[in-house]
């Protein structure tokens, strides 16, 4: 067994995005989620829509050796990975001031959240041009504009949560950006309004959207498999 490997706090982030052959055996992915669930990861399977791929799956765990087991018992069922990300559960710098209860539950979320089926996952980054460069900003100015975008996001409070995760010099962008929602239109309308606010107005460089239904997986594979 490898020594264990984790962030000093907080859990590490996987997630994975696949389609599956007509003709693999998908009993065999069912068996390496529960398995996984069994060691201590948590897995969020989400029945994807859209022709770039058919399973999402969101992994969460404390030693990064067990997430990559995770992947490749996901990829030996037969599922062709083609997309993925990796970030860090955080608790972000300008949430420093929030009570501890705040904190943990950002560092240590207990997903799915019940009663929230609609997802979506993009990543993004704040700009660094010339005109908007978030970076160059004062903390102070970079600390309101977050707060004004907060104020903005509790509009959706019990019917969107969000999980942001850290990703700067971890994968492409610097955050990755998790969205379950009572109603795929929670998830629209929370995203619509928030682009408004000057913090991502000026400075948000989004990356793709991926959207789908979240499940237990037995349910995602028979709801992805299934010929109407």
């Amino acid at each position: 067994m490898h020594e264990t490997l984790g962030p000093t706090e907080g859990m590490g982030v996987l997630h994975l995005f696949g389609k599956f052959p007509k003709d693999t055996g998908a009993d065999t992915l069912v068996s390496v989620v529960e398995k996984a669930k069994a060691d201590g990861i948590q897995v969020v399977p989400v029945a994807m829509l859209g022709h770039r791929f058919d399973i999402g799956l969101m992994a969460l765990a404390d030693d990064l050796w067990r997430l990559r087991r995770f992947q490749s018992g996901a990829a030996s069922s037969g599922l062709e990975l083609t997309e993925s990300y990796f970030s860090l559960t955080e608790v972000s710098e300008y949430a420093s001031g929030v009570p501890d209860e705040m904190k943990q539950a950002r560092l240590y979320p207990q997903l799915p959240p019940d009663g929230k089926r609609a997802f979506c996952f993009y990543p993004m980054s704040k700009k660094r041009e010339a005109h908007a460069n978030w970076f160059s900003l004062p903390y102070e100015e970079r600390d309101i504009l977050m707060r004004g975008h907060g104020k903005t996001g509790r509009n959706f409070a019990g019917r969107i949560l969000q999980v942001v995760t850290g990703s700067a010099g971890l994968d492409d962008y610097e955050w990755g950006v998790t969205l379950f929602g009572v109603s795929p239109s929670d998830i629209k309308d929370c995203v619509y309004q928030m682009r408004f606010d000057e913090a991502s107005a000026l400075y948000a460089d989004f990356g793709p959207f991926y959207s789908g239904i979240v499940g237990e997986i037995a349910e995602v594979v028979e709801g992805v498999l299934t010929n109407g």
